[in-house]
């Protein structure tokens, strides 16, 4: 018998599943109480069946779902708790049975595939619209959406069934991104183009990883005039394209690379890290006691940081961080291909601001071809693969990229095209919806659909935020998508056959073989 069973990440053991211990981690005491955990939001979501969940259910289920998204909780005490409060929440509701937990992973493999690709999605968006909801912007029709997920995920359906219903969730989780973009531009502004320095200024710092921006927001606002300096790590890059962010002038740069890199760029570093959702690893003894938490991100030994009153207050942060007292002098830190300079803020705002100037250059063979090469980065072996294909990218070719698989080509300098950089980075995960906006944009300017615009989408994907991603676009009948660097193990033959033969989902090869099939 196995100690746990998950295979939601890309890095899942073997490719098909951890078994013993989360390759993340995550320990199999965690695993199984993540699982507690869904089968009573499944339950939470029968006992609200046909009648609207109260506000407090709408914030436990979004809480839930985030919880157990990879690289976010790796404490049974605080999942104990919220399983104990959504049991609550049911039994006030009228109560219901939870999912069996015996069957949460013993199915008919096709079903068990449709099933998990289902849950794994409302994981992903239940990240995006809680950082929405914490901005005060919700959507009704998004918040019971939740709800009639996790019901259907707990029935018997046939596979056209299940394959409706990825769907449906497909064009839903497009008007949560809608939600969040409007709920991030309407706090912060609308991002613009901004150039960001990887090198570390002396004196005091503290480093923010995640994507919420509120929590930098409030972060910025407490360490205002007292010397501290702040940069951005991983998913919070963007944060500099935002003019309500930047306008403190101690918003400095960004340290390190992608998550899966601070376990080595994090040692013995002279500085205070806060996490503010997913993308924390287990902290290594050498830099675990300036490591802090807050939302759902917990990890045993470290100090979380709660909300009152709707407010938080930073000051342990702040306080590690005077102890620690930065670098002594300047220090040069690099991307993963040795640039200082990386460059942020090409949201769907200032895109389209200038796609006149687009326009023009397709039609005037300036620019050839556009490649979204974007998505979550990873440890797995193969990754370099995005770096290839974008330094071998033909002169006359854009790189739209989002995410932080970005990290792994955004300090190159590969030029520009008419005035605009080859390399142009979109945002966050979320800010998917940007790369969507602009490609059916592009597709009015030249009355044509999506797919048969100059744009091919190659995707790598780690979690479960790029699930829901993909079947958004899959939703939208966007095809011929390039996705690796492997297939998800939660696919089936028969389900990966249907999404290949229905939307042409296309395995990576190498660089070179992918751009001569795409160009021709």
């Amino acid at each position: 018998m196995s100690n746990m069973f998950c295979f939601q990440c890309e890095q899942t053991a073997g490719g098909k599943g951890c078994t013993k211990v989360g390759v993340c981690g995550k320990q199999p005491e965690v695993s199984n109480k993540q699982d507690d955990l869904i089968c009573a939001l499944a339950g939470l979501a029968r006992a609200y069946h046909g009648k609207a969940p109260s506000k407090n259910a709408v914030g436990l289920m979004l809480k839930g779902l985030f919880t157990t998204i990879t690289n976010v909780s790796f404490n049974t005490v605080t999942i104990e708790k919220l399983i104990d409060e959504v049991r609550k929440e049911k039994e006030s509701a009228g109560n219901a049975q939870d999912f069996p937990i015996e069957n949460l992973w013993s199915a008919d493999s096709d079903i068990m595939s449709l099933r998990s690709t289902l849950l794994l999605g409302l994981k992903g968006m239940a990240a995006y619209a809680y950082h929405a909801y914490v901005l005060g912007k919700q959507n009704e029709e998004v918040n019971n959406w939740f709800f009639k997920g996790m019901y259907a995920f707990g029935e018997d359906h046939s596979i056209e069934e299940w394959l409706s219903l990825l769907m449906e969730f497909g064009m839903i989780n497009l008007k949560c991104m809608e939600l969040l973009d409007e709920a991030n531009t309407s706090a912060y502004g609308t991002p613009v183009p901004a150039k960001v320095t990887t090198i570390i200024e002396k004196g005091p710092f503290i480093v923010v990883s995640g994507h919420d921006l509120l929590d930098l927001k409030q972060l910025l606002e407490q360490t205002e005039g007292k010397g501290i300096n702040i940069y951005t790590h991983g998913e919070m890059l963007p944060a500099h394209g935002y003019p309500e962010l930047k306008k403190h002038p101690h918003l400095k740069g960004n340290f390190g690379t992608a998550w899966q890199n601070q376990q080595k760029e994090f040692d013995n570093v002279p500085g205070a890290f806060l996490f503010t959702t997913n993308c924390l690893m287990p902290p290594k003894p050498s830099y675990m006691d300036r490591v802090f938490t807050t939302e759902v991100v917990s990890y045993p030994g470290l100090v979380h940081i709660d909300e009152a009153n709707g407010k938080k207050d930073f000051t342990p942060v702040i306080e590690k961080a005077m102890e620690l007292g930065g670098w002594k002098e300047d220090k040069v830190l690099t991307g993963i291909n040795g640039g200082t300079e990386l460059m942020t803020g090409f949201g769907h705002g200032t895109v389209l601001g200038v796609a006149d100037k687009v326009i023009d250059a397709v039609k005037s063979g300036a620019i050839r071809h556009f490649f979204l090469v974007g998505g979550c980065d990873g440890a797995k072996p193969g990754r370099n693969y995005y770096t290839e294909f974008v330094e071998k990218s033909p002169k006359d070719t854009v790189i739209l990229t989002l995410a932080c698989g970005k990290f792994r080509f955004n300090d190159l300098n590969i030029g520009e095209i008419g005035g605009l950089p080859r390399i142009m980075d979109m945002g966050q995960c979320n800010d998917a919806y940007s790369a969507i906006k602009v490609a059916v944009a592009l597709s009015q300017a030249f009355k044509c659909s999506v797919n048969e615009l100059p744009l091919t989408l190659v995707l790598s994907w780690y979690e479960q935020k790029a699930v829901c991603i993909l079947l958004t676009l899959l939703a939208l009948g966007i095809k011929n998508i390039y996705i690796g660097p492997s297939i998800p193990a939660f696919f089936s033959q028969n389900v990966l056959n249907v999404l290949v033969e229905k939307f042409n989902i296309t395995p990576i090869t190498t660089p070179e073989e992918d751009l001569k099939k795409i160009l021709g």
